[in-house]
């Protein structure tokens, strides 16, 4: 039979990876039984009750609390929202020194164009206009593991409260998943939300967002 841990760690896997599932749990509209049957038929688990309690674990957990809801919405309705088009995703090897990448945010910012980098344990992430493909190839030339263009940057502006206000951004996750808006980066700098999606995902994701107040 499979370990605590194990069953935890496949239920959560199930349930992350079936954004409809997900988030009928998290609203209390699925059957546990139901559903940790299902979970042990993928897994082939001996293991139901194990399974059932892995489940009610996960939405204590992640479910925002009913008294909070009205909080993170309201938080959610008084933000503002920015779009940028044309936008490309260059993810490049990290390298030991990051003069190029330096010198690249320089180029960009002396032409007006948007640039944002993520650091990884090995690669780094360069979020920018399209403008700058060129560049971009230039400077990094055979070390591109992967460039993406047609994209579009989303960037959601809150205030301040969202520094003590649990549940925001797995609320904004949950949201898009649940519509099938794959979010391909994301970074955070401190009441700044910025999403990297498709760009024939945007008129779908104004839709989801400005339902719930966001404009």
């Amino acid at each position: 039979m499979a370990s605590v841990k194990n069953v935890t760690a496949l239920t959560r896997n199930y349930i992350v990876s079936h954004p409809s599932i997900r988030d009928a749990l998290l609203k209390g509209l699925i059957n546990y039984s139901a559903l940790s049957r299902l979970i042990c038929a993928e897994y082939r688990l001996d293991a139901f009750d194990a399974v059932l309690a892995a489940c009610r674990r996960y939405r204590t957990r992640v479910k925002v609390p009913r008294s909070q809801e009205a909080t993170v919405r309201n938080l959610i309705q008084t933000s503002r929202m920015l779009i940028r088009n044309k936008i490309m995703v260059a993810i490049i090897d990290k390298p030991r020194d990051f003069k190029k990448f330096h010198e690249l945010r320089a180029l960009v910012r002396r032409g007006r164009g948007d640039f944002n980098l993520v650091e990884g344990e090995e690669v780094v992430t360069v979020i920018t206009s399209e403008d700058f493909e060129k560049d971009v190839r230039l400077f990094f030339r055979n070390k591109i593991i992967k460039l993406e263009k047609n994209l579009v940057q989303v960037s959601l502006i809150f205030n301040r409260k969202i520094e003590t206000t649990p549940g925001v951004v797995s609320y904004i996750y949950s949201l898009l998943a649940e519509h099938g808006i794959n979010i391909l980066e994301e970074m955070s700098c401190w009441t700044d939300l910025l999403l990297v999606i498709e760009e024939r995902a945007l008129p779908h994701t104004l839709e989801v967002l400005g339902s719930r107040g966001l404009k």
